[in-house]
């Protein structure tokens, strides 16, 4: 263990070191979001099709998963500060590399270095808050970190749709980039140690085996969505993913030093916590890629439109992650998941009543009101199942809940949109024979797809508010807990004092 390391919690700049990572951590989720709105200009500008184009974003995904799981790793091999740094100065680069891109080949290839960094911060943030802060003070830090994750989605759409109307989409780099350097340079100073290094030595076979099992489940479940469930390249990465996976767990349950600790499930909040946010992740991707759908492909709204609509649902959400946090820390996650979970069933389900002369008003107010259900959810769970785990082992909890995170929310995507293209297809059959209409008559046939994709959309938010009721029946089940090892030492204070009051 370094002398850097054993700084204690109470000599160390929390507020400075919570700050410099945050802004890593703002820039770096604001940075996905703009990206999603600025696809289409960017098709057009390249010259790529929308499978082309996809890439930019699954390419990135994919890195982001397979580097995950590795951070227990490099958290237990570097400081804090080296790890930073490095995923601050990968981050700043790839984006540089995007901004001057001359094609997509070298656009991609900035991207896969954005993401390299990327992934690394958020799981080393929360490693850092776990560490810095009492387990009293926890749910406060972490409702920070649900304020940077949701300040950047709230403006990053309406920024994007803006710039991308008005500017070239190498605009949103040059956007990123000064933010990210200046926060590499400010870290650079401040930011100092907070970890403890056990220097594991790398184990190589674990690292291909993860990379191939998490990278092939998150490839396949990605590519459903637009190839298809029956696909064979969706079905081989799928198959891949299922065994080298397996080999990859067994490896890890019996080397000594495994690099992603799966007996962090012999806790039985943590996994019910993870259970329950895995739920959560699939139910909120149903809003996040069926609603733009919606607005921009069947109402005709501009992206400016649309992510002006999206817009009070993050502020509000933003606002409410430190309110929660401090909730959290007086009376534990319970009863925050279930009010939370109560709310986002209601409005899901409201989601799934669209036609095409839903209002803008109620659009917005029901969306706002999911937001603010889910802004009592993510980071108060995942706190609480965190809050179990021994401090030896919070790098691999956070390392386990984030790998999960990703594996759901592309399960998630992949399912529902299938949901809604089958469900599509089906409305269409159904519609047109109702209506006695041949497929060359265009006309009919336009407005019997648009309320065949309406009703596809629906179908879809019937099922994503099952999800939802099935993790509020399970938050249910969520106690506040003390760290196992805690609970061990006050299990062995109090033999001690029986045996001594026997001896007296």
């Amino acid at each position: 263990m370094t002398n850097e390391a054993n700084t204690s919690a109470q000599s160390i700049k929390k507020g400075a070191i919570l700050t410099v990572m945050l802004l890593g951590a703002f820039v770096a989720i604001l940075n996905q979001t703009l990206m999603n709105v600025a696809l289409p200009e960017m098709m057009n500008d390249l010259e790529i099709s929308a499978n082309t184009a996809q890439w930019l974003t699954t390419g990135y995904m994919l890195v982001n998963g397979v580097l995950i799981p590795v951070t227990a790793f490099l958290i237990e091999r570097f400081t804090t500060r080296q790890l930073f740094l490095t995923s601050m100065g990968l981050f700043a680069a790839g984006t540089l590399i995007c901004a001057i891109a001359p094609d997509f080949s070298i656009l991609l290839l900035g991207r896969v270095v954005q993401a390299a960094g990327a992934g690394i911060i958020m799981p080393l943030l929360m490693i850092v808050i776990l560490t810095i802060f009492p387990i009293a003070k926890r749910g406060q830090a972490m409702g920070l970190i649900g304020l940077a994750m949701t300040f950047a989605p709230a403006i990053g759409p309406t920024l994007s749709g803006w710039i991308v109307q008005n500017y070239s989409w190498r605009v949103l780099f040059y956007i990123v980039l000064p933010i990210a350097i200046i926060d590499f340079f400010i870290a650079a100073v401040l930011l100092k140690n907070v970890t403890n290094q056990t220097f594991p030595k790398i184990d190589l076979t674990g690292i291909i085996l993860s990379t191939l099992g998490f990278g092939g489940l998150l490839y396949g479940f990605s590519s459903a969505g637009s190839l298809g469930w029956t696909s064979t390249e969706v079905i081989t990465t799928l198959i891949i993913g299922v065994i080298t996976l397996i080999l990859f767990i067994r490896r890890q349950m019996t080397v000594k030093n495994p690099m992603l600790e799966f007996r962090v499930f012999k806790y039985n909040m943590f996994t019910l916590t993870t259970i329950i946010n895995v739920i959560i992740t699939m139910a909120m991707f149903a809003g996040m890629i069926l609603v733009p759908i919606y607005l921009q492909n069947i109402r005709g709204f501009t992206p400016l439109e649309s992510g002006l609509l999206l817009l009070p649902g993050a502020i509000l959400m933003g606002i409410m992650s430190p309110i929660t946090g401090w909730i959290f820390d007086k009376i534990g996650a319970r009863w925050l998941s279930v009010i939370g979970l109560a709310i986002t069933t209601f409005t899901t389900w409201e989601f799934s009543e669209l036609t095409d002369h839903t209002t803008y008003t109620f659009l917005i107010i029901i969306y706002t009101a999911r937001m603010f259900g889910m802004s009592m959810l993510m980071m108060p769970i995942m706190t609480a199942g965190l809050n179990q785990l021994p401090q030896r082992l919070n790098a691999h909890g956070t390392a386990m809940s984030n790998t999960f995170k990703q594996v759901s929310g592309a399960l998630g995507t992949a399912f529902l949109v299938t949901v809604m293209s089958n469900q599509t297809e089906k409305h269409v059959t159904e519609l047109a024979a109702a209506e006695g209409v041949t497929p060359d008559a265009k006309q009919e046939m336009g407005y019997i797809i648009k309320e065949a994709t309406i009703q596809g959309i629906n179908d879809a938010f019937v099922v994503a508010t099952g999800l939802s009721v099935l993790a509020l029946l399970l938050a249910f089940f969520i106690k506040r807990v003390k760290p196992a090892e805690e609970d061990e030492k006050r299990e062995a204070m109090k033999e001690s004092q029986r045996v001594a009051i026997n001896e007296g």
